[in-house]
């Protein structure tokens, strides 16, 4: 049992109980600016779920020309806001948060949660073509760095609680207690890896979450689903199309994003007025389809009752490019039961479980989020058939462009993840120090050389550090034992922990002989690796042919 465990189960169940009521107070802004901003002011109301109106939309009697007006002034509010206050709030919100537990030891400042908040309550109020789970999972996620914070938690602590904050808010806002549950440990990787030492906390909390928010909206699914049978055998040949096309969806969508959001950093234009310049464009595109407003949760549940037509979904699925692949998904789903005339509930839950899931590289927690925002478990094996080809496919298509997923802040695997430095170093010394292991055939998962090549300063006791180097083909220790290096360099200050040579990792021994390019680990002081220099070059940024750093980063 990890030790306070019993303590960390109150606090996410706690967190379970923050998040929900967050999730409330932000729905209740939302729509607050939603009626404010666009109603009030523009006189058009999008259907549905986000106003909390019925399925279909008001257009007042200045028709949709003050729209472009509306959603400027909350772009250009909004950005005040962020950059004024807190600038990481920028862009949809989970990024933030996994850059968090990755690299920032858990911590979102204070101020973070509440701007988010009100700027995403006021841009997608306004019109602009943004989605809440973002938002959401950066409101709660700050929140329970917030809390941990207060209650002097470790680092790990930290990050725990974290991701049991973000699950608590999505469980809310979602009404999905095992898909986001099982989404806060997945979206951290961009392989098939899971944070399963989370995987408790973030359960509990998000179980609480969708508890406490059922309080005041009803257990019923985010959208309805009509009753619809068990797809047969010979439908799954076009879920399986279905996930082809959300491939290559799931594919172009994170170019999208980034190239237009790396285009606005080039404008020669103050920070605070992009979310403006970005309002404008949706306010303009929204006087031909006014669907691009908001999160659009309305118009999925139109798609979801056959309602928009094969033209329309094919126009919003290249319209909204920018807005959640949720949206994108859904009527991309859309279009492909049009087309090959099938049920259109069933395809707009595949497809936007199979573009969502790719494009985040969340295809587990995809299937079990959507399949209980529709209602539909009988739908989990389609989804997963959808997803399962979307996401592979979309790995290997994404290898030959720029941007490979939606959150830039996640890493490939656990060993990437700084949060895990420190703990595969000591992984590392564990194994080290087994005297009865003097060859290892295989290092595994243990990679030191990335480790140590990290910019995390490993300072040890007495002014010394462990860092590591290759020993130069012209080195005068080339073809030395241990014991004789040691005799040679006996002013300086080091201990050679380790040697890697090859595939093999080598415990030193007195009579173990230096061959050129031998990876050295060792503990030295600054005097002694200035002594070594003569004899050990730094570790290549790129092993094969690559840039070098130098041993002072590597440090």
């Amino acid at each position: 049992m990890r030790e306070g465990e019993p303590r960390l189960l109150l606090e996410s169940a706690l967190l379970g109980v923050v998040g929900a009521l967050s999730a409330q107070l932000f729905m209740w802004m939302l729509r607050a600016c939603n009626h404010l901003f666009l109603y009030a002011l523009a006189g058009y109301l999008p259907p549905g779920l986000e106003s909390g109106g019925a399925l279909q939309q008001t257009i007042g009697p200045h028709g949709l020309w003050l729209i472009p007006a509306v959603t400027t002034l909350g772009g250009l509010l909004s950005g005040i806001l962020v950059y004024r206050f807190a600038p990481e709030a920028e862009g949809h919100g989970t990024d933030t948060a996994v850059e968090a537990f990755h690299r920032k030891e858990g911590l979102i400042r204070p101020q973070v949660a509440p701007v988010k908040m009100l700027a995403s309550a006021i841009t997608i109020g306004s019109g602009g073509a943004a989605g809440r789970e973002g938002p959401i999972a950066l409101i709660a996620s700050g929140l329970g760095s917030l809390y941990a914070r207060l209650a002097h938690r470790t680092e790990e602590e930290r990050r725990l609680l974290l991701l049991a904050g973000m699950a608590a808010g999505l469980s809310a806002i979602f009404r999905s207690p095992m898909g986001t549950g099982v989404f806060a440990i997945e979206i951290l990787y961009g392989r098939m890896e899971f944070e399963v030492g989370a995987l408790l906390y973030t359960m509990l909390s998000s179980a609480v979450a969708y508890t406490v928010n059922g309080a005041f909206v009803g257990f019923r699914p985010l959208f309805k689903v009509p009753t619809i049978p068990t797809p047969a055998f010979s439908d799954y040949a076009s879920y399986a199309v279905l996930g082809l096309a959300a491939s290559l969806v799931a594919t172009v969508l994170p170019q999208v994003f980034y190239y237009i959001r790396d285009l606005f950093r080039l404008l020669p234009l103050p920070v605070w007025t992009r979310p403006a310049i970005g309002g404008l464009g949706v306010g303009l595109l929204a006087l031909r389809l006014p669907q691009v407003l908001g999160g659009g949760y309305g118009w999925i549940q139109l798609a979801i009752n056959g309602q928009l037509t094969l033209f329309l979904l094919l126009g919003l699925i290249l319209a909204k490019m920018l807005a959640p692949s949720l949206f994108v998904g859904a009527m991309l789903g859309g279009s492909f039961a049009i087309l090959l005339h099938q049920i259109p509930a069933v395809f707009v839950v595949v497809g936007m479980a199979a573009v969502f899931g790719a494009a985040a590289r969340v295809p587990i927690a995809t299937m079990l989020m959507v399949t209980e925002m529709a209602g539909g478990y009988h739908l989990l094996v389609p989804a997963g058939l959808a997803v399962m080809i979307s996401y592979l496919l979309q790995v290997r298509l994404s290898s030959f462009v720029k941007y490979r997923s939606l959150y830039e802040g996640q890493v490939p695997t656990r060993q990437d993840s700084p949060a895990h430095y420190l703990e595969q170093i000591q992984i590392a010394f564990n194994l080290l120090g087994r005297k009865n292991l003097p060859v290892m055939d295989k290092l595994g998962h243990l990679d030191l050389v990335r480790l140590l090549r990290s910019r995390i300063r490993f300072d040890l006791p007495g002014n010394r550090q462990l860092t590591m180097g290759v020993i130069k083909e012209d080195s005068p220790l080339v073809g030395k034992t241990i014991r004789m290096l040691y005799q040679q360099l006996s002013i300086h200050d080091f201990e050679i922990v380790a040697i890697m040579r090859r595939e093999h990792v080598l415990l030193p021994h007195p009579d173990t002989l230096v061959e050129p390019k031998d990876r050295v680990i060792l503990i030295a002081s600054l005097p002694a690796q200035e002594a070594l220099a003569r004899h050990i070059a730094p570790i290549p940024e790129v092993e094969e042919g690559g840039m070098q750093a130098p041993m002072s980063d590597a440090a």
